[in-house]
C-alpha cells in the first residue's frame, strides 16, 4: 500500500448493519466488504461475534471471516465477551476489538455487566489475544457523553485507557457513541490522553447525530490523530444507546480529507458506488451529507488529488 496520511477504517458491515430493519445475509455482507476493500479502504470492521439472539443481524460472523481469509487489509471483528473471543479466534480472526463503555449504566444496558466487571472481562480478552498472537484493539464507548449519565470527563477516560493498554490493547479508539461531542471536547479528550499515549496509538469513532462529526474530525486532526472510523453511507448507531443516530459517512470523511490534501489511498468514485450498493442491501436511500454535492462535483476533488 502506498503511503497514506490518514487511515480510514470502515465499520459499516458491523456497526452500520447491526441495527438495520433489513437483515443482510453473510454473503451480501461479504460482497459489501469486498467492494469497500476494492475502493481502497485500508481497514474494515466486518463482523461481531455476539449472540445472534441479541443481535440477529450479525449472524454468520465465522462465514464472513472465512470468505475474507485471503485479504491483506486490516480486517477486524468485535468481541463482547470471552466466548465471543474464542469463537473469533477459532474462525481465524487476526484483529479483535473489545468495547467497554465509560459509564456503569451504559455497560449494564449494553452487555448486562457493570463497569468494573466489563473492564475485567475486556482486559482478560486482551491478554488472551496477546498470548495468541492476535492484534488487540480497545474501544471506549461513550467516551465523551453517556445517554444515561451525561458528560464524561477526560480524567475518567484516561485511567480506563491506561488499564486497557496495560492489558495488551495496541490501539485505543475513543467512541462518541451518541454523537454528543463538540470539537472542544474532542480536542480536550485527546490532549488529556496524549500525556500517556502517542497519536498513533489512538483513533476516533464519531457519530453525526448533531452534524458535528466532520468538525470533530478536524479537531482530532489538529492534535495529531490520524486514524478514524466511519461507516459507508452513514449507516449505524448502537442499538443499546438511545440517540445514537448514525455514524460519520465514509464518503463525507474521505471527501473532506481529500479536499484538505490528505491522502487516504481510497478511490472516492468507487466509494460512492459502494454507498449505492449498501443502500440497495438495506433497501433504503442512504448517503452522507455531501451526497448531492459529490454527485455533481466528484471530478473537482479527483483533480485535486
Amino acid at each position: 500500500m502506498s503511503k497514506i496520511d490518514v487511515f480510514v477504517n470502515d465499520v459499516g458491515p458491523r456497526d452500520g448493519l447491526q441495527n438495520q430493519a433489513v437483515h443482510v445475509s453473510p454473503q451480501d455482507r461479504v460482497t459489501l466488504i469486498n467492494a469497500l476493500l476494492d475502493a481502497g479502504l485500508p481497514g474494515v470492521e466486518v463482523a461481531s461475534f455476539v449472540s445472534p439472539k441479541a443481535v440477529p443481524q450479525m449472524a454468520g460472523a465465522d462465514v464472513i471471516l472465512s470468505e475474507l481469509a485471503e485479504q491483506d487489509q486490516q480486517i477486524s471483528v468485535l468481541v463482547p465477551n470471552l466466548k465471543g473471543y474464542e469463537l473469533a479466534r477459532a474462525a481465524g480472526a487476526r484483529i479483535i476489538s473489545v468495547v467497554p463503555a465509560s459509564s456503569d449504566t451504559m455497560n449494564r444496558k449494553n452487555i448486562n455487566m457493570g463497569l468494573e466487571e466489563t473492564m475485567a472481562v475486556s482486559c482478560e480478552i486482551l491478554r488472551h489475544a496477546k498470548q495468541d498472537g492476535i492484534t488487540a484493539q480497545a474501544y471506549i464507548a461513550t467516551a465523551v457523553a453517556c445517554p444515561y449519565e451525561g458528560y464524561i470527563a477526560p480524567d475518567v477516560i484516561v485511567p480506563l485507557a491506561e488499564t486497557l493498554a496495560d492489558a495488551g490493547a495496541e490501539l485505543l479508539i475513543m467512541a462518541d457513541t451518541i454523537g454528543a461531542a463538540n470539537p472542544a471536547q474532542i480536542r480536550d479528550l485527546f490532549v488529556a490522553l496524549s500525556g500517556s499515549f502517542r497519536p498513533d496509538q489512538m483513533a476516533a469513532h464519531l457519530h453525526d447525530t448533531r452534524a458535528l462529526a466532520l468538525a470533530n474530525v478536524y479537531a482530532a486532526l489538529e492534535v495529531g490523530i490520524r486514524r478514524f472510523d466511519s461507516s459507508i453511507g452513514g449507516l449505524g448507531g448502537c442499538p443499546f444507546a438511545p440517540g445514537a443516530a448514525g455514524n460519520l459517512a465514509t464518503e463525507d470523511l474521505v471527501a473532506m480529507l481529500h479536499q484538505m490534501g490528505l491522502k487516504t489511498g481510497i478511490d472516492l468514485e468507487k466509494l460512492l458506488a459502494t454507498s449505492e450498493l449498501a443502500g440497495r442491501l438495506v433497501e433504503r436511500a442512504i448517503g452522507g451529507r455531501m451526497k448531492a454535492w459529490l454527485d455533481t462535483n466528484l471530478d473537482k476533488i479527483q483533480a485535486a488529488q
